[in-house]
């Protein structure tokens, strides 16, 4: 691989519009990241959205690409009218039925996978430990670590088993805090014993059981870095997570362009350090001007030797792993087929029943 193939392997990026523009496309032949994001600006309809990451797929330099959405439920859905979507976390695990997690896991992967898209950056394992937070709340499936543990799981083996990548969020925790990382630097000023009992535990459980990707929090924790956020410390990318935890997948990070980074540094060397710390893919959702100015500041970090070859490679070969083993060859989505799945009755009768917690207790998986 040539440097700019291995350089653009670590990069998510997002895009404008509701298709990919020419200048977006010849951006991706340059770029040639391992991966697109999605959000609502760029959905319409389920058909539109098969045709969308089909032209992504077809102009892949490196296919098959990584094809990324936040489906949570709640308030954190990008998926367009037409599509099956649930409640928050908490108003599902207010069921009191992790199979109806697992279902509701299980119907977003199946919608998910008939326009294309192969991962979801699901679930929230944050646990909601503090009432003033105001950017996980009902994002979380609870305020203890036991439920949380319990329902992340089930949406976990729902969305993998019905062929979507998961991945966890925000490691090591975005639940106690009191700001928003997308406009400040939260701080968690837990101690390390109260980290390992609650944040940390829904994740520990993840990644036991082998979840592929988690995503990273800018986050700080005092407890475990004195300085850095979590997006961009050694101690707990790498350290934490992958000597102590095991962690074995990919890790990805937040979006970069978020307040809690950019009023810290330049977009470049965060993503630098970033990936100096452990991260193996660089998450930029919105400006093709900032993805350059990543790419180009991860090229010179390689040619100062700021960044060893070693460590990019090592990105890579668990980013291909991901691919291969969850993806396989890229098989063009059937658009005129697509209605045969997404919004089928016997999902909206799930999504009913949920809505209607107090009747969901015994849901038996199809």
């Amino acid at each position: 691989m040539t440097i700019r193939d291995t350089v653009g392997q670590l990069l998510m990026v997002g895009f404008e519009g509701t298709e990919p523009s020419r200048e977006f496309l010849d951006w991706l032949q340059e770029c040639r990241p391992a991966g697109v994001i999605l959000f609502s600006r760029n959905l319409v309809d389920p058909e539109q959205v098969a045709r969308l990451t089909n032209a992504l797929q077809e102009h892949a330099p490196n296919p098959p690409l990584l094809i990324a959405i936040d489906e949570e439920g709640g308030e954190v859905s990008r998926l367009p009218r037409g599509f099956t979507t649930f409640p928050a976390a908490s108003r599902v695990a207010a069921c009191h039925a992790p199979d109806a997690a697992y279902e509701m896991a299980k119907v977003t992967a199946q919608e998910l996978r008939a326009v294309g898209i192969n991962m979801n950056l699901a679930p929230v394992l944050d646990v909601n430990s503090n009432p003033a937070n105001p950017i996980i709340g009902d994002r979380a499936y609870g305020t203890q670590p036991e439920r949380v543990c319990t329902y992340g799981l089930a949406v976990i083996q729902g969305l993998e088993d019905n062929g979507i990548i998961p991945c966890g969020k925000h490691f090591p925790g975005h639940g106690d805090t009191t700001t928003d990382s997308h406009h400040v630097l939260p701080v968690v000023e837990a101690d390390r014993a109260r980290l390992d009992a609650v944040e940390l535990e829904p994740f520990r459980q993840a990644v036991r059981r082998g979840l592929p990707a988690i995503m990273t929090a800018h986050v700080r924790y005092p407890a475990l870095d004195a300085e850095a956020p979590a997006t961009l410390s050694r101690s707990i990318l790498t350290d934490l997570l992958r000597n102590q935890l095991g962690f074995e997948g990919v890790t990805v990070t937040d979006d970069m362009e978020m307040r809690a980074i950019l009023d810290h540094q330049s977009i470049g060397e965060a993503s630098v350090r970033a990936v100096q710390a452990g991260a193996d893919m660089v998450v930029i959702c919105h400006q093709q001007e900032r993805q350059r100015q990543v790419v180009s500041a991860i090229e010179q970090a390689l040619e100062r030797g700021d960044l060893l070859w070693e460590r990019l490679t090592a990105s890579v070969a668990r980013i291909r792993a991901l691919k291969e083993e969850r993806l396989g060859p890229f098989q063009p989505v059937d658009p005129s087929r697509v209605a045969q799945t997404v919004g089928h009755p016997r999902h909206k009768a799930l999504l009913a029943k949920i809505q209607d917690g107090s009747r969901v207790h015994d849901v038996e998986r199809s």
